[in-house]
């Protein structure tokens, strides 16, 4: 019972502590307001997580863990490569859908400077599932030679995240969708 407490503590932690990174960034995380949100005393998230750096590379771990299932998700339900890479932007949408958020590993890359150095490699790791996961589309789909599949999977991978960025600047997810299309037009992604 006890162990099964402190697993769902964790968890609500971890839960909230994600929430806020995707609406303010790393600089968001903060012990007092996630103590409230998860309704426990500040202090005792310390038992948990002894400090923010810990708790926010949890956080981005868990981030671009669960990415990497719903990449294979989609390798795994889309008939070819070309439809998963059709697919690939929804990712990015759903964290607009969802109150105008952000992809966490985006937001914490733009603070780049303020992060300690396990968080950023848990933010370069998800910028690293998402180029390999691209690539293996793209050489899959015959849309690039495997030499040139890392050079277009990060541009693909830039130019997504990059939407992303705009549209919640404006709070416009049209804005979004018209740029992956812009980008289906221009060839960078699969129409």
């Amino acid at each position: 019972m006890a162990a099964t407490l402190k697993r769902d503590v964790r968890e609500a932690i971890l839960v909230a502590a994600r929430e806020a990174a995707m609406a303010y960034g790393y600089g968001g995380i903060n012990f007092r307001d996630l103590a409230e949100a998860v309704g426990i005393k500040a202090a005792s998230i310390n038992y948990y997580f002894a400090n923010k750096a810990i708790l926010g590379e949890a956080v981005a771990r868990r981030y671009w863990e669960d990415i990497a299932r719903d990449l294979e998700a989609i390798s795994t339900d889309a008939q070819n490569p070309m439809e998963a890479l059709r697919q690939y932007p929804s990712i990015f949408r759903l964290s607009l859908e969802r109150n105008n958020r952000m992809c966490l590993s985006s937001f914490m890359a733009t603070e780049y400077d303020a992060l300690p150095e396990q968080v950023l490699k848990e933010v370069q790791s998800f910028a690293d599932v998402n180029t390999t996961w691209l690539r293996e589309q793209l050489v899959g789909a015959k849309l690039v030679e495997p030499k040139d599949g890392e050079t277009r999977a990060r541009a693909i991978y830039a130019a997504v995240a990059g939407a992303q960025i705009i549209a919640r600047s404006r709070s416009d997810i049209n804005l979004f969708d018209s740029l992956i299309r812009s980008y289906q037009e221009s060839g960078l992604l699969p129409n």
